[in-house]
């Protein structure tokens, strides 16, 4: 019973502080602030081994229109992401968010054969 009662508590005053928001004039608070975050996947593909996914096609250069991107590793070995200010690593499975900027993408220990992809970011 006292789980409720707080829950209720809580629910109270976060509905009190809204509705005075509202009736002030004052509209709540966002965070987004116009950012767009988009989300690129490399996959894994013969040949070359590791491509950007884009509509349903295989590309190794692509240019995306965002304030953030959102890069998923969906190959076999993690990947290594170089810019002009460093390089990160993105294990298998995972992600990171990069900002604008070039980057140029391989994958960890590759062979020289092997694709290497540019993403720019505008």
């Amino acid at each position: 019973m006292k789980i409720s009662l707080v829950a209720l508590a809580v629910f109270a005053v976060v509905a009190a502080s809204a509705a005075g928001a509202l009736a002030s004039g004052r509209a709540l608070a966002t965070t987004s602030h116009g950012v767009t975050t988009k989300t690129v996947k490399v996959v894994m593909h013969d040949p070359g081994c590791h491509w950007f996914m884009v509509n349903g096609k295989y590309r190794t250069k692509k240019t995306v229109q965002a304030n953030r991107v959102k890069l998923v590793n969906l190959d076999e070995a993690a990947l290594k992401v170089t810019t002009a200010h460093g390089t990160r690593r993105i294990q298998v499975g995972r992600s990171i968010v990069v900002g604008q900027g070039v980057y140029r993408i391989t994958m960890v220990g590759q062979a020289p054969d092997d694709n290497h992809l540019h993403l720019t970011v505008n």
